[in-house]
């Protein structure tokens, strides 16, 4: 017999330990990076137990009156689970939590699936219960990633802007300062899509010292004038640019090329993933063609972060 608890504190200890060997864990699903703005999002994370009371899945969520996010405030989530999950039991984990949910008052989940490659090992048994239980693929957008093991050339273009870079000297650092970025990130982010960033320097600055070893930030100077940069989150054998921003000059100097290559060729090249994130907007039904091309022009190709309705009615 399944059971299944809303989290709270006392859990903390467990979650994290069971986190800590998941085959999908993923530092977003720690405490204290999803509690860091506990105050935009209601959170009903849920701990399911098989019937020697063990833990056999976590679920990060968040709630919004009737509907069930995982999680409204990550990229993405869904049942984090161990090495003894299977098909079978993963159907279990969805009937229980159906139950459980419609007790609760809540009668749609927004199911946000994690992208494969920040699996330790295969675990989409949720996407096959997903499809079982009817639910709808409502979105998807389109992450450009490398296989760095055996990374694609550089197009033409990129390869040349890098080489400007080089030429004109850009310089390639590790930077502490998240304020002095994120000023050029939503200047950029302004200027071009009418918008700013999701976090704030403080919040940024906030995680990066509660998760120094994932969390990074590396900019291109000459001469001490910041051009450009990417703040990094580093996830096993994954490497992800969270936020990326060149100036003008930048653009012109080629500034975050350079950047990037480094990254590439040097700083991460014995990692496997180098994802870039994702380049489609309205809901994934308009492909920034531009911004993905940039990211194509380094080798990076599709992967999917994929988001289902689920109706529990």
């Amino acid at each position: 017999m399944i059971e299944i608890k809303c989290y709270t504190k006392e859990y903390n200890k467990q979650w994290e330990e069971f986190l800590s060997n998941a085959k999908n864990s993923h530092f977003f699903f720690h405490r204290d990076y999803m509690e860091y703005h506990s105050d935009r999002f209601e959170d009903f994370s849920l701990i399911i137990k098989n019937e020697k009371g063990k833990i056999i899945a976590l679920l990060p969520a968040s709630r919004e009156k009737e509907t069930l996010v995982t999680h409204g405030g990550l990229t993405f989530g869904g049942f984090i689970t161990g090495e003894k999950m299977t098909a079978g039991e993963m159907l279990e984990v969805f009937a229980e939590t159906k139950e459980f949910l419609l007790n609760e008052g809540i009668s749609k989940v927004i199911y946000k699936c994690l992208p494969c490659i920040y699996m330790r090992y295969p675990a989409e048994e949720d996407k096959y219960a997903l499809f079982i239980n009817e639910a709808k693929l409502i979105r998807r957008d389109i992450s450009s990633t490398i296989y760095l093991p055996e990374r694609y050339k550089y197009q033409k273009g990129r390869k040349w802007m890098v080489n400007r870079g080089k030429k004109y000297g850009i310089e390639v650092r590790e930077s502490k300062d998240f304020k002095a970025f994120m000023e050029l990130e939503n200047s950029v982010l302004s200027e071009y899509h009418d918008t700013k960033a999701v976090h704030t320097a403080e919040e940024i600055g906030r995680l990066a010292d509660l998760f120094p070893e994932n969390i990074h930030l590396y900019v291109g100077e000459l001469a001490g004038e910041l051009l450009a940069g990417t703040i990094i989150f580093e996830n096993g054998n994954v490497v992800h640019t969270q936020y990326m921003a060149n100036s003008e000059k930048g653009r012109e100097m080629g500034a975050l090329d350079r950047v990037i290559d480094f990254l590439i060729m040097e700083k991460y090249s014995d990692y496997r993933y180098f994802d870039f994130g994702i380049s489609t907007e309205n809901q994934g039904k308009y492909l920034n063609k531009g911004l993905i091309g940039q990211k194509e022009g380094f080798g990076g190709r599709a992967i999917m972060h994929d988001f289902y309705e689920w109706s529990l009615k």
